[in-house]
């Protein structure tokens, strides 16, 4: 498989998960999922038939979450979220505070645990019962300048 294919497991609304692998780029077309599955046929599954995405490392580790909530407030730059699913699971993770990023068919977060097996996940907005925006980290404040003094003479051509 080359390296462009991520492995990803894909737990569905039903509890069932398939394991396979996608392009990163655009895995997403026209409302379904594109799946290479482990067998080696190609799957499209309907984006409200999934709950998530979780793009891992390997496929033998465990595909559950170890920590589903941040223990304390998160260093890395972005926005602190929590997502409420349809089943009322909540899970928390940090996405880019970037609008160009998002698209129309769902969300990609980081877990809480990045050294788990699950590196991101994508989560459908049909999977979504809400997604609250807990934290902006990292925001670069800008001071203003001070005015300029107007009652200083310009001294040497300044």
């Amino acid at each position: 498989m080359p390296s462009t294919h991520k492995k990803v497991v894909v737990r569905k609304m039903d509890r069932d998960s398939i394991n396979g692998h996608v392009a990163p780029a655009n895995f997403v077309r026209e409302g379904k999922l594109e799946l290479l599955n482990t067998s080696g046929n190609v799957v499209a599954i309907d984006l409200k038939d999934i709950k998530a995405v979780y793009f891992v490392r390997e496929f033998g580790d465990s595909e559950a979450l170890s920590r589903k909530t941040f223990t304390s407030r998160p260093r890395t730059e972005g926005l602190w979220i929590r997502l409420k699913f349809k089943d009322n699971e909540v899970l928390e993770g940090m996405m880019p505070n970037d609008l160009s990023l998002t698209t129309a068919e769902g969300f990609l977060i980081n877990p809480p645990d990045l050294r788990s097996n699950i590196q991101r996940i994508f989560v459908p907005r049909s999977a979504l019962e809400s997604l609250t925006v807990l934290a902006v980290i990292g925001a670069t404040h800008r001071r203003r300048k001070p005015p300029a003094d107007t009652r200083q003479v310009p001294m040497f051509g300044e």
